[in-house]
């Protein structure tokens, strides 16, 4: 497999994409054609808009895949997907009642490649259960594609010593999450990136992540640190 999945689609002070356009333009290579998903937000057409614009400099043509007579061919014909970022519930719930995860899985698993940014970097997780969103809607389960065997935590953030702030950090939350799961969750920082190129996974960008495992201290993980082991996780959920 072939996947690029961004802890987010921008960084500050850039524009869309545009701290990882290299990036992207290594994984499309010389693919011309991206399908782009963009249910995780309620304006379809206007953020395929924002793609397009984004990808325009590489010779890039977009397809929103809400505009396709059968969503599922679009998938099977693609060269290239991108499932954007915004609210992972609402995305995943569209996913399963369109029937586009064992699609996706396909597609992707056959050689179609895979980009990802916030929410569509947690579709390609085993489940939603490590996204940051609020459950505006309620999916079928949290099922997700599955395309790795680790669960990631986008836009992860460090703990502000000096807040005063009483709600929990994203730290313990992810703490808890293991409490109940034993699954490897990698949090990516925005303005990093997990690439997988085949049986290799490596941490991009400058930003780096951190490794959360359950009984042991937290791991930072740097830019450009191999991260294969991951790829050979095994994930388990709902531990008593």
């Amino acid at each position: 497999m072939e996947l690029l999945l961004l802890s987010s689609s921008t960084k500050h002070g850039t524009g869309f994409l545009e701290h990882a356009l290299d990036a992207v333009a290594e994984l499309l290579g010389d693919r011309k054609r991206l399908l782009f998903v963009p249910y995780a937000k309620r304006d379809h057409d206007g953020y395929v808009e924002t793609v397009q614009a984004a990808v325009r400099p590489l010779g890039v043509t977009v397809e929103g895949i809400h505009r396709a007579d059968d969503p599922v061919a679009a998938v099977r014909d693609a060269e290239a997907v991108f499932i954007g970022g915004g609210n992972s519930f609402r995305l995943l719930a569209t996913l399963h009642r369109l029937g586009l995860l064992g699609a996706l899985r396909d597609a992707v698993t056959g050689g179609t490649r895979y980009m990802g940014a916030s929410a569509g970097t947690n579709m390609a997780c085993p489940s939603l259960r490590t996204s940051n969103d609020m459950p505006i809607v309620q999916p079928a389960s949290f099922e997700a594609i599955g395309l790795v065997p680790f669960q990631i935590n986008p836009h992860y953030q460090d703990a502000d010593p000096n807040s005063t702030h009483m709600g929990e950090t994203r730290e313990q939350r992810l703490a808890e999450f293991l409490e109940d799961n034993d699954v490897p969750v990698l949090g990516i920082r925005e303005g990093s990136w997990l690439r997988v190129r085949g049986e290799r996974a490596d941490i991009g960008g400058t930003t780096g992540a951190r490794l959360f495992t359950r009984g042991a201290d937290a791991r930072e993980i740097s830019a450009g640190t191999d991260v294969t082991f991951l790829l050979d996780a095994e994930p388990k959920f709902d531990v008593p």
